[in-house]
C-alpha cells in the first residue's frame, strides 16, 4: 500500500501546501509542536494502527524532550504493517525504515520486526 505523507524526520526546506494536515507535518515543520500533537492525537483516536502518525508523534514527543514516550511509538510502528512514505524530498521508502531511525536517533535499541 502506498501512503503519500510527508513525515517530519527528514524535514526539507518547503512542503507542498495540504488543504488539511492530517499527518501534523507542517505544523512540525513550522515547529508548531503544540499543533502538532493535538492534530496526532486526534487523528490517532480514529486510526490508532496508521505507523505514519506513530512516527510524526514519536517525532513530536522526541524533540520535546518525551523519549521514552518517543521510543515506545517508534517501535509500535515498527510492529504495524510496513507502509511506503513520500518523504519531503520525494523519496518513497518504508515506514519501518523510517521508525528504525527514529529509535536510532533516540539511541534505543529496536524489537526484531516482522
Amino acid at each position: 500500500m502506498r501512503v503519500a505523507l510527508f513525515v517530519s524526520l527528514a524535514v526539507a526546506a518547503a512542503s507542498p501546501a495540504l488543504a488539511t494536515d492530517r499527518t501534523g507535518y507542517q505544523a512540525i515543520a513550522a515547529g508548531d509542536y503544540q499543533k502538532a500533537e493535538e492534530t496526532l492525537v486526534q487523528e490517532r483516536r480514529i486510526f490508532p494502527r496508521r505507523p505514519e502518525l506513530m512516527i510524526n508523534l514519536a517525532t513530536v514527543y522526541a524533540r520535546t524532550g518525551r523519549t521514552s514516550e518517543a521510543a515506545n511509538l517508534y517501535r509500535a510502528a515498527l510492529q504495524a504493517d510496513a507502509v511506503d512514505m513520500a518523504m519531503p524530498d520525494g523519496m518513497v521508502t518504508s515506514s519501518h525504515d523510517v521508525a528504525q531511525r527514529g529509535l536510532n536517533r533516540l539511541g534505543t535499541t529496536t524489537l526484531a520486526v516482522r
